[in-house]
């Protein structure tokens, strides 16, 4: 299991970010420690993918500071920083050359490339990406091209090939979008084993459904119009309250078996998400 809270991993303070008149955050705050599982949910324009192009430092604030493995964005070189960081995102994955076997897209990620690059990597290398396929449930799928795979095997495959530096921090923004019941309840597998193990020092899994919250997961975050609604242990944050009040509709929340549920309260019922 994760070791406990400790050192800041993730420290967003005071940040708006703006495009044009458009406020994608405002004003949010919210600090991730080592050992923890984090999973940010809310509506559609919430935020949370801006949010996460922050934490992998592919964007910077317009305001308010974000550090991000103990370096402030605009003081780091963020080439060398994103060393320690695991992303995976559906932007990513169709960035990816998908004529790339799975076993190369994972190996792909030690020179932060997207196609094949010319690199005589040794056995370990190739060991480790075995290993990591075969940990996601896809190591027989190593010399298919991501073209040939389903959508829920090409998820798997990139979460390998985020995991493949060794990251500190692992981002996973929507990786359950598109999926299937299978697909989903699979991967839904794979997070909470992820969840359990020591590495990486902390987790942040992005999504629309408190359904694909694994177990394991430590904290939630809730974000709504750019502005956090609540944040904190998952148990006293994931409320039929806050998340009524995130998604502007009065829902009742279950929790069974470390999972969790929301369904509408009543019709023609809502909640005001400020």
């Amino acid at each position: 299991m994760p070791t406990a809270s400790g050192d800041p991993l993730i420290d967003v303070a005071g940040v708006t970010v703006t495009v044009g008149d458009a406020v994608l955050l405002n004003g949010v705050d919210w600090c991730v420690r080592r050992g923890e599982r984090w999973v940010v949910i809310g509506p559609n324009g919430a935020g949370k993918t801006t949010l996460l192009q922050l934490a992998s430092t592919y964007r910077f604030p317009s305001r308010g500071t974000v550090h991000v493995l103990g370096h402030r964005l605009g003081r780091v070189d963020v080439r060398e920083l994103r060393c320690g960081i695991g992303y995976a995102s559906a932007e990513l994955e169709r960035m990816l050359d998908h004529r790339l076997t799975a076993h190369d897209a994972v190996v792909s990620a030690l020179t932060a490339t997207l196609v094949r690059w010319r690199t005589d990597h040794g056995d370990v290398v190739h060991e480790r990406a075995s290993a990591l396929l075969a940990r996601l449930g896809v190591g027989g799928l190593g010399d298919r091209r991501l073209s040939t795979l389903s959508e829920g095997e090409r998820r798997r495959v990139q979460i390998a090939r985020a995991l493949m530096a060794q990251p500190d921090l692992l981002l996973l923004d929507e990786p359950a979008a598109g999926l299937d019941i299978a697909g989903r309840e699979q991967l839904v597998t794979v997070l909470a084993g992820l969840a359990a193990a020591d590495e990486p020092g902390a987790i942040v899994f992005v999504t629309h459904h408190v359904e694909e919250v694994p177990v394991g997961f430590t904290h939630a975050l809730l974000l709504a119009g750019g502005a956090v609604v609540a944040a904190g242990p998952l148990d006293a944050t994931l409320t039929p309250a806050t998340l009524s009040r995130c998604v502007g509709m009065a829902l009742d929340v279950d929790r069974s078996g470390g999972r969790y549920t929301a369904r509408a309260r009543s019709r023609g019922h809502s909640v005001s998400p400020q």
